[in-house]
């Protein structure tokens, strides 16, 4: 009989770990599912074994009480399933074990560039892919408007500004000097948030979906076969030498693809992807214990996603 694992999955209490969570439980790989959160008010307690609250990864207390959690349910690996966890990890330098149990992570590059959209930028013109014009919102001297105007560490669209009008810029730059100041790019029709899978050999595997967003989610989506924006995918694995999954957000322009986001963690839309077979969390866990990865069958062009939504009563 093959080896079963017990796995801890950190922020289970989002939208992301929660997701996760099905995932691993409808998986035969595991015996046990554990879930922790700095909130212990979410549903997360009807889907993993075991539901327990955590102090914030900033606490010196963090992580001791994982490595008690580690001992007390004989944990096999941990996944991050927060981005301010990721984040966590990612300035420590650890992006391989804690105490050593795997952590199931993207690599510290991947997570180093993606995590700030100035360095993103900045990667992507390094290396000669599309990029949008991105400065610090302090040093832009004469704006070319309209653009965007975010918190260079932000995620999810939070702290977000369309800017349309030198007012506006001058107000919101002197208040936010530390955002940076992106190009608009048009075209938000062709939104596309794009699943990217590396192994430790150097498969690659990409899932495309044409989004609509809904109350900051993604409502919609389709599949979207795209050799342009497949390639672009590629591009982006290799130079930061993926291992693991992350998540792209571009628009399809007249300049072709152009990706404004690196998203270091698994995607919101990560439960969509496993039932159409990319099942990213998977392979990352199964390329982590050295398993044979599960074969891919990329799913049809158009074939489409929509998000809804389920209620618990305790």
């Amino acid at each position: 009989m093959s080896k079963k694992y017990s796995i801890l999955v950190t922020g289970c209490g989002g939208d992301i770990g929660q997701s996760i969570g099905k995932i691993l439980k409808s998986n035969s790989l595991f015996c046990s599912v554990i879930g922790c959160d700095a909130n212990d008010q979410h549903a997360g307690k009807f889907i993993f074994d075991k539901c327990l609250k955590v102090p914030a990864c900033r606490s010196d207390e963090y992580q001791p009480i994982l490595g008690n959690i580690i001992n007390e349910f004989c944990i096999d690996m941990i996944l991050p399933a927060s981005e301010p966890e990721l984040r966590y990890w990612a300035e420590k330098n650890i992006d391989h074990d804690f105490l050593d149990k795997p952590l199931i992570s993207a690599n510290l590059k991947a997570m180093e560039i993606g995590f700030d959209k100035l360095l993103t930028a900045n990667f992507l013109k390094a290396e000669g892919l599309p990029f949008p014009e991105t400065q610090l919102a302090g040093k832009v001297k004469e704006p070319r408007l309209p653009l965007i105007m975010k918190d260079r560490n932000g995620s999810g669209g939070k702290s977000q500004y369309l800017i349309d009008n030198a007012n506006d810029f001058d107000f919101y730059s002197k208040k936010f000097p530390d955002f940076i100041a992106q190009e608009f790019i048009e075209n938000g029709e062709n939104e596309y948030t794009c699943g990217l899978f590396r192994d430790s050999k150097g498969e690659i595997r990409t899932i495309n979906y044409r989004r609509k967003l809904m109350g900051g989610f993604s409502g919609y989506g389709i599949v979207v076969h795209n050799d342009e924006i497949h390639q672009l995918l590629v591009n982006i694995a290799e130079k930061v030498n993926l291992r693991g999954a992350i998540n792209i957000q571009l628009r399809l322009t007249r300049r072709g693809p152009i990706v404004f986001e690196i998203n270091p963690r698994f995607s919101s839309t990560v439960m969509f992807r496993h039932m159409m077979g990319f099942e990213d969390v998977i392979w990352s866990i199964q390329d982590r214990l050295s398993l044979a990865i599960s074969p891919y069958t990329i799913p049809y062009n158009g074939r489409q996603f929509y998000k809804g939504f389920k209620e618990y009563v305790d």
